[in-house]
């Protein structure tokens, strides 16, 4: 069991496992199990479906929910406040915080020093544990194992923090090779290749989309980070993958195309293949993350509950 999730790295096989099998257990509806528990969403940057998908997961288990959509502009921080003050001051008005920053390593800053849990809703170039658990989750639904896949991860893998956190958790799972495309100057991090080795976890380099798309298992795509590089570098990468109707056709009918959204000219299909290809499985990826979120407040709160009820015997 975990206090707060700040990297995908803090969880084992069991612990994932735990989640899944709770997260399919949620999905049958509304429950009171956080009755009277206050979830804080602080977001540093821009989100759509993190943040309203904890908000939801929080509303859905009976808890309470305060929020800044963009707490960089509208918070106290125009005035100068650190973030470890805010979070000195957010935790004492709930139960649980999620945070997005801009800032690597933001999150585990937080943590240190905030009296709920933390959980990182992705901060910089760091990590985005929420997804690579959420995405780890829709491949166990969609394909029913974990072990002995092939998965292709397409885009800007320097700067894509879902990239690295997902190759993290997929280093836990036996006979996976991770095949990364990118631009030369959007490759993955040493790091990660270290970690992936120490891990006996197979990986390669390709520079050619086309070539391994038969090979996949899942194909895992990310959009160039434009707000992360310069005008240049995004040009130099922008539309160079792209899954097209024509390559659609190279990809195994039992493959799954994924996605951590939103996305923009890597992918040109029409809607009418978007929605009825079972190969495209972004937007079920998306709503599993409501479910994965549900499990993982409930984990996360459920054993703090355990801990103050403790606490107050002793």
């Amino acid at each position: 069991m975990v206090d707060h999730f700040v990297e995908s790295q803090q969880l084992d096989k069991s612990l994932i496992f735990s989640l899944f099998q709770r997260a399919d257990h949620l999905r049958k509806g509304t429950h009171d199990l956080l009755k009277g528990k206050v979830l804080a969403t602080l977001f540093y940057e821009p989100s759509t479906r993190t943040r309203l998908s904890f908000e939801s997961a929080m509303l859905k288990l009976g808890g309470q929910v305060i929020t800044t959509e963009n707490a960089k502009e509208f918070s106290s921080t125009v005035k100068g406040e650190s973030m470890e003050d805010t979070i000195r001051v957010v935790s004492s008005y709930a139960d649980c915080i999620v945070i997005r920053h801009f800032e690597d390593g933001a999150a585990k800053r937080a943590a240190a020093i905030s009296s709920v849990p933390v959980i990182n809703a992705g901060d910089g170039r760091g990590q985005h544990p929420t997804q690579a658990l959420l995405d780890v989750y829709t491949i166990y639904r969609e394909l029913h194992r974990l072990d002995n896949l092939k998965i292709v991860m397409v885009g800007d893998l320097a700067h894509g923090r879902t990239a690295r956190s997902l190759s993290y958790l997929l280093g836990k799972f036996q006979g996976c090779e991770l095949i990364f495309v990118s631009p030369e100057h959007m490759k993955i991090g040493n790091d990660i290749k270290e970690y992936l080795d120490r891990h006996q976890t197979q990986w390669r380099e390709e520079t050619e989309l086309n070539k391994v798309l038969p090979e996949a298992d899942i194909v895992y795509l990310t959009r160039i980070q434009r707000e992360r590089m310069s005008q240049e570098d995004y040009e130099n990468g922008k539309g160079k993958y792209v899954i097209t109707h024509e390559n659609l056709k190279l990809v195994k009918p039992a493959a799954r195309i994924l996605h951590p959204l939103p996305h923009v000219e890597e992918i040109n299909i029409p809607l009418e293949i978007e929605q009825t290809d079972p190969r495209v499985a972004y937007f079920r990826q998306a709503e599993n993350g409501l479910y994965i979120r549900m499990a993982l407040l409930e984990m996360l709160l459920n054993k703090r509950i355990k801990k103050t009820q403790k606490t107050k015997l002793i």
